[in-house]
Order: C-alpha cells, then sequence, then structure tokens
C-alpha cells in the first residue's frame, strides 16, 4: 500500500465550518465572538462623531461599558441608553447586552 493509500482521508471527515464551530460550542467562543463582531461595528451604529470620542468599549455581563473622553456627549448618551441598547441588540441580532454604563 502506497503513503498516499494510507493518508486519504477517513469517512468521517468534515467541513472546516463544522468543526470549528463545534469548537466554538465546546469552548463556548460563540457569544465573544458575537460581542467582538458587534463592538467592531460600533461606528456604523452610533456615528463617527461618537466612535471619535469613545475611547473604550466593552461587555461585560451583558452590560456594555463605554468611556468617552467628552463629558458632554457621555451626558447626551446617557439620555438615550434605551437606544443604545437596541441597536447593539438589533446589530448582534439577539439579547447580548441588557444595559449601559459609562465611565
Amino acid at each position: 500500500m502506497s503513503e498516499w493509500d494510507e493518508r486519504k482521508r477517513s469517512g468521517n471527515a468534515q467541513p472546516m465550518k463544522e468543526l470549528v464551530d463545534k469548537l466554538m460550542s465546546a469552548y463556548q467562543l460563540q457569544g465573544k465572538m458575537t460581542e467582538m463582531e458587534v463592538l467592531s461595528k460600533w461606528e456604523e451604529m452610533m456615528g463617527k462623531a461618537v466612535a471619535t470620542r469613545t475611547t473604550n468599549l466593552q461587555i461585560r455581563l451583558g452590560v456594555l461599558i463605554i468611556r468617552l473622553n467628552s463629558s458632554v456627549m457621555r451626558d447626551e448618551l446617557a439620555h438615550g441608553k434605551q437606544i443604545i441598547i437596541e441597536r447593539v441588540n438589533q446589530t448582534a441580532g439577539k439579547k447580548i447586552i441588557h444595559d449601559v454604563w459609562f465611565e
């Protein structure tokens, strides 16, 4: 038997996407990937003015934590917390946050 015959795929071969999905699920990383994708779309969701004044953005335990370098922008956004929650969850396609905190 040749070396090539020994290295042929077995009958239980799976597409790469399925394997990656299984790994993501096994290590409970699916939620983190969704959060990272949503955070990468911050400028698209909130606009350039907000994005340029945002210095840090993270999601912890369902809370979006926003650090801004403008106290005026922070006050304006604090009045629209529900809109931010709706936009983030809509972009994610499911509920990933339930509150917004400003630093």
